[in-house]
């Protein structure tokens, strides 16, 4: 049966992690966020309420992570109706969403972004990718536009700027979910194989933070993410002679990178942490699934089958979507865009921006809170073990990490 930490150890947990450095600058900061812009129209006898609000979305609806972007925008338009009750309207305002496709590409994307903004636009959402994100938050600041970040997971994003939010997890929740399987660090010998990009690098830098603030010695094997025979980098894992491998992979050549580690004897000869992926990528662990341990930022009926997982659930799959990794991060935009607008109107960012800061409520993985000081965003985190193999293989909730015991260090907002 899958158990929940209590709120005491959780506390300790938050207390030890605290203690760790701050990871990145806040010149590198991600996030994203999102602003309420007021629809243009020649009646003037038109009042603020009748506005409508137009939210760009900005998101990979090609390119490499294109599976990503779509599971996000499935969550999106579902979080959307579900926030809204099936009404696209909130507070008197009606809400038309503009998508448009980055293509995983941060010039392609800040270019979508200056466009809409130029528009009027007031609200951003989207990014699949950390490199995109960090490139549209300072836009955010620079137009006073609410701009909520999707399943970009750089620590960066987190405290960029006080326009930035974020509606997914980052990486520093995935390594103190980690770090809860691991035991004592001290002493122990950790690599992390990550591809040479700003997620994986930021990966490297939070198992730094967190495992080598505890007493590893942490090292690294980078791959470019361009690399499609990983074999000389998974021997590269085994020469090393780690105790732990922290492997943070996205994209299509994962499949080539297990079938590297399993041949090579890696997973066999340390214990493996990695990051549980979308449902597309069960099938690819084949026998080495059962020698893996997984941290999850979600899978299907993680939550619990709670009433807003439920019904995130229910709408992608009645529209034809299947619910997966990222459908959480584009309903939870949804839910907090109608918030902000609800709470702070429909054209002053400002006022929607302290709507959504502090902010608690129930999301589709539990309760879930917007911390004010640096608009992290709180949330359960899970981990998994993958039972069967193949086509059959799905993962089995072994543990909840509630909020609280897998926060990020505070990060105060930059500006």
């Amino acid at each position: 049966m899958p158990r929940t930490r209590t709120a005491s150890r959780a506390r300790r947990s938050l207390s030890d992690i605290r203690t760790v450095a701050v990871l990145a600058a806040a010149g590198l900061l991600l996030t994203g966020c999102t602003a309420a812009g007021k629809a243009g129209g020649s009646d003037s006898a038109k009042s603020a309420d009748d506005a409508a609000v137009k939210v760009g979305l900005v998101y990979s609806r090609t390119g490499l992570l294109a599976d990503y972007g779509k599971q996000y925008r499935d969550g999106f338009m579902a979080g959307l109706d579900y926030a809204t009750k099936g009404t696209r309207k909130v507070a008197g305002h009606r809400i038309e969403v503009t998508e448009q496709d980055d293509a995983g590409d941060p010039g392609k994307a800040v270019s979508a972004a200056k466009n809409l903004i130029g528009k009027g636009y007031k609200v951003l959402a989207g990014t699949t990718d950390s490199g995109v994100a960090l490139q549209m938050a300072p836009l955010a600041a620079q137009n006073k536009v609410l701009y909520v970040s999707g399943p970009a997971a750089t620590d960066a994003v987190t405290g960029i700027n006080g326009y930035t939010f974020r509606s997914g997890r980052q990486s520093y929740q995935d390594i103190l979910t980690a770090g809860t399987m691991l035991g004592d660090a001290k002493g122990k010998k950790v690599t992390v194989l990550a591809q040479d990009s700003t997620f994986g690098q930021a990966n490297v830098a939070a198992v730094k933070a967190v495992l080598g603030g505890k007493g590893a010695e942490v090292g690294s094997v980078l791959a470019p993410p361009s690399a499609t025979d990983l074999t000389p980098f998974a021997r590269q894992v085994k020469a090393g002679g780690p105790d732990l491998v922290f492997v943070a992979w996205a994209g299509s050549t994962a499949p080539a990178l297990w079938t590297a580690l399993d041949q090579q004897g890696v997973l066999g000869a340390s214990k493996v942490v990695t990051g549980l992926a979308g449902t597309a990528s069960y099938p690819i662990f084949g026998a080495a699934g059962s020698k893996v341990s997984f941290l999850a930022h979600y899978f299907p009926g993680a939550g619990g089958n709670n009433a807003v997982e439920k019904a995130m659930l229910d709408a992608v799959q009645k529209d034809g979507g299947k619910p997966d990794l990222f459908t959480p991060d584009g309903f939870t935009a949804a839910q907090m865009i109608v918030h902000a607008v609800e709470k702070g109107g429909a054209t002053d960012t400002a006022a929607m921006v302290k709507a959504l800061e502090g902010w608690s409520f129930d999301g589709v993985k539990g309760q879930t809170q917007v911390r004010g000081e640096d608009h992290a965003l709180l949330q359960p985190m899970f981990v998994a073990k993958l039972e069967g193999k193949g086509k059959t293989a799905a993962p089995k909730l072994l543990d909840t990490e509630q909020l609280d015991a897998v926060a990020p260090p505070v990060k105060p907002a930059a500006g």
